[in-house]
């Protein structure tokens, strides 16, 4: 397939699980995603996770990484400022079906978060040997590591496919909505279904398995409110038998380039399937 030029328009850093995005023009590339992505997350008292789509009021919560301080803010409280010191009590927690361990991350963090979210949760951090990885019925024989992520480390998303589905909606919506990490122009719509490979310098990632859409891109990444849903439109399209739900954007592993930074603007190669 020809294309014109492909580029990264966005990256993305979700320090914590379901929280606002961090926008960023340029980030450093681990084996589990991007530098500080998905570190921390909100647990029940069962030291389940917690996210959008059951609490959708985390999406007020604005998480920023500064030197060596993890910054929440949200509307009518103070900030939180959470130093980036790997300790605390290890505890069990829960990411869907993989049991894990995660880092208490102290008294005041549990008060602030259960403010914000109205009920006692507590915020916890990976721990040193998490050991999660990513399906291997997709991911492939050698495993791929995540952190806090639903379940893979990178969500590749593409702005025509938006322009797309736009056009099928009764109200445009942005891309923060799907959450993505990292965002590419220059593609046709839907061209990342063919994808096998995206290098970026010294960076290549596989892409491995499509991402099937909860409710989360129906609520408004600002207000925390629901508003214009997509899936019905996606699910006239977009709908996948075998992963019984409707598709937008890859889910990617990390094959090169873990240490390595990558740049908005910067060029892309794609690897098409044969």
């Amino acid at each position: 397939m020809s294309t014109a030029a492909i580029e990264v328009t966005g990256l993305n850093v979700y320090p914590v699980k379901s929280m606002r995005a961090t926008p960023l023009a340029r980030v450093r590339l681990s084996a589990t995603g991007l530098e500080w992505d998905r570190q921390w997350m909100v647990v029940d008292g069962q030291g389940t996770f917690l996210s959008q789509r059951t609490h959708p009021q985390l999406a007020r919560i604005v998480p920023e990484v500064r030197d060596e301080t993890l910054v929440l803010s949200a509307p009518g409280l103070g900030a939180l400022a959470v130093p980036l010191r790997l300790e605390g009590t290890p505890v069990p927690v829960r990411v869907w079906d993989d049991a894990c361990a995660g880092l208490e991350q102290g008294s005041e963090a549990h008060e602030w978060v259960s403010r914000a979210l109205g009920q006692p949760v507590r915020l916890v951090r990976v721990a040193p040997g998490f050991g999660r990885r990513a399906n291997p019925r997709f991911a492939g024989a050698v495993p791929a590591p995540v952190t806090f992520a639903d379940g893979y480390p990178v969500l590749v998303c593409n702005e025509a496919s938006l322009d797309d589905l736009n056009d099928r909606l009764p109200q445009r919506i942005p891309m923060e909505r799907f959450r993505p990490n990292i965002v590419l122009r220059g593609l046709p719509a839907w061209a990342e279904d063919r994808i096998h490979s995206l290098t970026i310098g010294p960076v290549t990632l596989r892409l491995v398995k499509p991402c099937v859409r909860c409710v989360i891109p129906s609520i408004d990444q600002r207000t925390g409110e629901r508003s214009t849903d997509p899936t019905p439109a996606l699910r006239k399209f977009r709908f996948n038998k075998e992963l019984r739900g409707v598709m937008f954007g890859e889910n990617a592993v990390v094959v090169a380039g873990s240490g390595e930074r990558l740049e908005r603007g910067a060029p892309v190669e794609a690897r098409f399937e044969a």
